[in-house]
């Protein structure tokens, strides 16, 4: 597994160092040319984009060495996204220092456009719910002890939809990712000496996507700017984990609801789908509405059994038919006390491209001057059709379930 992974991230390495490169020539040239405003606009273009693959690339080498120390049997635990590197921790005071002058101090920051400033992902990612086999802690205290200025979170239970998806790490605004076809041909048998027979080429199909950008307002008190105690980063990648979850997950969900529809009536027809509709080489999960779950949990099979059962082998503790199970908010996946569900394999059916950048700008606000924004950029698409359905359940029509 290591092996593997520091073998990728070699490459990573290699391929950002010669995008840096590039993007410099590129920088050069513009620069010794004539001076004209369009040639200086395109130069600091390509001086943002040197800047981001230069965090990149600092990022990359700082998991690769985590990756051959694990490899060497040291556990080494990061603090807060590898905080504690002196860059790191200049950077993070220049972000601080950017929140508390809301954007009037941007030295030392990575600008994304004029008034966006970056925030590295190693900031924000260390509580997402993603696994890389590193182990991250947070161990300092967003606030001290005398400051109440943060409300308490209400506590919920939510699914990241996200993880679900097929991650692509575009470097770029759009493109096209390739998709190969399953193969539908075989192999024959041919004798010795004779001329091979002709053979089908492998299927390509591609996906289009577009980065979108989502904006949202991160709740940040006037006092929690003013006290230094506050680490205001971390206050913003903490509000950033929810809010970013809360907008991917209703991104997926958009998603699930342009697969093939079927309404279903009982235990027959979601049998039929994972049975004959589904091709058997995808691996299926259910990604269900309370309402939906509430109705599977009352099926039994011809012998009496609950459909719906416990298990120790899936992520979220239930299998139907002994495919994982997953349950979100009925309002994700249509309204209150509709029984919606996706029912497929949503790793080939669906393409994430993950811009994974997140900014910060202060934004004008009507009525209280000033707030914080966040944005995030990434695309949710359609890869492949035929990988799943979305299932809505007609208890008008329900069937008689068999006594055993």
């Amino acid at each position: 597994m290591f092996e593997e992974k520091i073998k990728e991230l070699r490459d990573k390495i290699i391929a950002g160092e010669a995008e840096q490169e590039q993007l410099a020539t590129e920088m050069r040239s513009l620069l010794e040319g004539d001076e004209s405003e369009e040639k200086i606009k395109e130069a600091k273009a390509k001086k943002v984009k040197r800047d981001l693959a230069k965090a990149e690339l600092t990022e990359l080498r700082e998991t690769l060495a985590l990756y051959e120390e694990q490899k060497k049997g040291n556990s080494k635990k990061v603090e807060g996204g590898t905080r504690g590197t002196s860059q790191d921790q200049e950077y993070r005071e220049a972000l601080n220092t950017f929140i508390r002058t809301k954007g009037a101090q941007t030295d030392g920051l990575t600008m994304i456009e004029k008034d966006e400033a970056l925030v590295p992902e190693r900031f924000w990612r260390a509580n997402d719910s993603a696994v890389d086999g590193i182990i991250k802690e947070d161990t300092k205290a967003v606030t001290s002890e005398e400051i109440s200025y943060i409300p308490a979170r209400e506590i919920q239970t939510v699914v990241n939809l996200k993880l679900f998806a097929r991650i692509h790490k575009a470097k770029k605004g759009s493109g096209k990712y390739p998709i190969l076809k399953r193969a539908t041909t075989r192999m024959y048998s041919v004798e010795e000496l004779e001329k091979n027979p002709k053979l089908t080429k492998p299927d390509f199909g591609h996906v289009d996507w577009s980065v979108v950008t989502y904006r949202g307002a991160i709740p940040l008190s006037q006092e929690s700017i003013d006290d230094a105690d506050v680490d205001l980063v971390n206050l913003v990648a903490e509000n950033n984990t929810e809010i970013s979850l809360n907008t991917t997950n209703y991104a997926m969900s958009e998603v699930f609801k342009k697969f093939p529809k079927k309404t279903i009536s009982g235990l027959d027809d979601i049998k039929k789908i994972y049975n004959v509709d589904l091709d058997p080489a995808y691996r299926k999960v259910f990604v269900a509405s309370q309402s939906f779950y509430n109705f599977l949990d009352t099926i039994k099979d011809g012998n009496g059994r609950y459909m719906l059962q416990d298990s120790i082998l899936s992520a979220s503790g239930k299998t139907f038919g002994g495919y994982p199970f997953f349950v979100v908010g009925d309002e994700l996946l249509g309204e209150a006390g509709q029984a919606n569900a996706f029912l497929g394999d949503p790793k080939r059916g669906i393409l994430f491209a993950d811009r994974k950048q997140l900014a910060v700008r202060w934004a004008n606000h009507e009525i209280h001057g000033q707030y914080l924004q966040a944005v995030l950029r990434f695309d949710v698409q359609i890869a492949d059709k035929k990988a799943g359905f979305f299932l809505s359940y007609d208890g008008d029509k329900a069937e008689e379930v068999p006594k055993p």
